[in-house]
């Protein structure tokens, strides 16, 4: 068994800001009654967890080309052009390849702008369990530099008449890797899986929700933005006995608000009037397989919070017959993209291909579980 203690993090201060919108809700007032209509009540909910959150992304691309710049067996590099012929962008992508004969399963990372990723034990983790490692730098297509100003790099130029901020670039790129991976026929195609940290993480989670050739998304500690709360601020002394607080928006929009649509700043100091919370997210991904990893000691991630909106989304999850196609888990320690983690993520795509028995990690949190702050239910079918 497992030891993990729920009293790991001691909560000093938890607010409700409301109660978490009703993602069955129809805008006549009525609530979605079949898996038909629930595929039509899902435009709604893009329009509000993505397009208000995020912007409107951009579009499928005209042409996608790769070009082969080194091949063996241990690893591959590719250049992939894409984008508008009149206008292409390109990025590299990276492959690390199992030594098994494949065609393997995927990991899709687009940190590669993070040292982590090219840390021995992180690769060998995935390969040495027979999964492709696919990376890229997200950042190659939108820059990530606080005080450059808004919408700088080669997809903003090529899209200038979309309001995508950052993330919704850099998730565009997991889909172009998807893509390139079809093309190249190196993949199974049937268990590609998203996954990043942090601001990576946020960037897997809205790749997943809108990329449905993702049979497995696995944001790990995506902080406000993706799998928190919004609705819930918190506070938490953590393991080292120093009391962190959760992230909100007015600190990620004050922040980084370039990551970030042009609508969602209008609630920075108004959360509970979004019509959307982190759980619509989560939802879209429904009934692929979603993983949401986080650390017990992360307070800015708002484990609480992730844990709440992670229940909310469950609700769909059983409407659509595939309860067993979500995981959570946390882990102990802080901010970062730990062995861990990835170890557990490999095990649920070797539970999805090869049967291999769950861990016992999973489904357990470091906080006394509190009251969930929705009162709607999923529909009965």
């Amino acid at each position: 068994m497992y030891d993990f203690d729920d009293t790991l993090i001691k909560v000093t201060d938890y607010e409700v800001l409301g109660e978490l919108p009703d993602p069955f809700l129809k805008s006549d007032g009525s609530r979605v009654s079949s898996v038909r209509e629930w595929q039509e009540q899902r435009k709604a909910l893009y329009k509000t967890a993505v397009e208000l959150q995020y912007g409107t992304l951009p579009p499928e691309p005209e042409f996608l080309d790769v070009d082969v710049l080194y091949e063996s067996q241990k690893s591959c590099s590719y250049k992939i052009i894409t984008g508008k012929r009149n206008h292409p962008v390109s990025f590299y992508m990276k492959v690390i390849c199992p030594s098994s004969k494949g065609p393997h399963p995927a990991i899709i990372d687009g940190d590669m702008c993070f040292m982590y990723s090219f840390d021995k034990d992180f690769t060998h983790t995935v390969t040495d369990n027979g999964i492709l490692l696919v990376l890229f730098d997200r950042t190659e297509l939108a820059h990530d530099i606080t005080d450059e100003g808004p919408r700088k790099g080669q997809l903003y130029e090529c899209y200038p008449e979309y309001t995508f901020g950052a993330l919704g670039a850099w998730a565009w790129g997991y889909s172009r890797c998807v893509d390139a991976l079809e093309k190249l026929g190196i993949a199974d195609m049937s268990c590609i899986t998203f996954t990043g940290h942090s601001r990576g993480g946020k960037t897997a989670a809205l790749a997943g929700a809108v990329d449905e050739r993702a049979a497995i998304v696995n944001p790990n500690a995506t902080c406000a933005g993706a799998c928190g709360c919004y609705r819930i601020h918190m506070k938490a002394i953590k393991e080292n006995n120093t009391e962190g607080e959760s992230e909100q928006l007015k600190n990620i929009i004050g922040q980084f608000p370039f990551w970030f649509g042009p609508e969602l700043g209008n609630y920075k100091d108004n959360e509970a009037e979004l019509p959307f919370d982190c759980h619509f997210l989560k939802a879209l991904v429904a009934p692929r397989i979603l993983f949401v990893s986080e650390a017990a000691s992360d307070i800015w991630s708002n484990p609480i919070g992730s844990w709440q909106t992670t229940m909310a989304s469950s609700e769909v999850y059983k409407f659509l017959g595939a309860e067993e196609n979500l995981y959570w888990y946390f882990r102990k320690g802080y901010h970062f993209h730990d062995i861990e983690d990835l170890q557990m993520l490999v095990n649920i795509i070797k539970h999805k291909t090869q049967n291999e028995p769950l861990s016992d990690k999973f489904f357990r949190t470091p906080f006394k579980k509190p009251e969930l702050i929705y009162s709607w239910r999923c529909p009965e079918v």
